[in-house]
């Protein structure tokens, strides 16, 4: 079986990439029998620019995409779409429109453990803010989470309290942004091919199954 390995550029305030996760997860599942996969997820930041506190979410997006119509018709689409995979979008929960820093460091600190840690991270952030209203940027929030992913809190809040891998964060942005990554999520599959936006879980599964082909048959050649 070939293994795949997916980096996943995303925030954590993302809708669009919350939903592309859950129709990635259905994807992987479709060819789990006949491809691996590893994810590895890799930070961005749609609102580099919100302080530390977080700002009015509900203020903040009807700036940024035109007014409360222009909001609620978004939040529809999306409501609709989440569904369908099994996401409760809760948009009138979310008070806070937060800095995803934090989070994004934590979720790096939670691959030095396992893949698997880092994937619980990810789900609890995602579910802490589009489901629970929870604020990702409050550190009170991000220690729950890190304790119920399995790591170990007082570290963490050691962790959070300092400025360890802020640096490495904002240069991987800056890196994913060089490569032309304008717009999240973003799937590169084994560090060559990519592929932009929430696409559907069978768009995923047919490209993980040709990417598996070209490399059964890459190794065929070679031997």
């Amino acid at each position: 079986m070939e293994r795949i390995t997916i980096d996943i550029v995303s925030d954590v305030v993302c809708p669009w990439c919350y939903l592309g996760k859950a129709r990635l997860e259905l994807a992987i599942a479709e060819v789990q029998d006949e491809v691996g996969v590893d994810l590895n997820w890799r930070p961005y930041r749609l609102n580099p620019d919100y302080p530390p506190e977080g700002v009015d979410q509900k203020k903040a997006l009807e700036q940024k995409l035109g007014g409360a119509e222009r909001v609620a018709q978004g939040h529809k689409m999306l409501t609709d779409l989440g569904r369908e995979v099994g996401i409760k979008f809760d948009f009138d929960a979310i008070k806070i429109g937060p800095n995803t820093l934090d989070a994004h460091r934590l979720i790096h600190w939670a691959v030095t453990e396992s893949r698997e840690k880092q994937d619980k991270v990810v789900n609890a952030l995602f579910k802490a803010n589009f489901e629970e209203g929870r604020n990702v940027g409050d550190h009170a929030v991000l220690l729950d989470i890190a304790e119920n992913a399995g790591l170990d809190r007082s570290v963490v809040a050691t962790l959070l309290a300092s400025d360890a891998d802020r640096d490495l964060i904002v240069a991987e942005i800056d890196a994913a942004q060089k490569i032309g990554v304008t717009g999240v999520p973003f799937f590169i599959f084994d560090q060559q091919y990519a592929v932009s936006g929430a696409q559907t879980p069978d768009v995923i599964a047919g490209a993980l199954r040709d990417i598996a082909k070209m490399k059964a048959e890459a190794r065929a050649g070679m031997n």
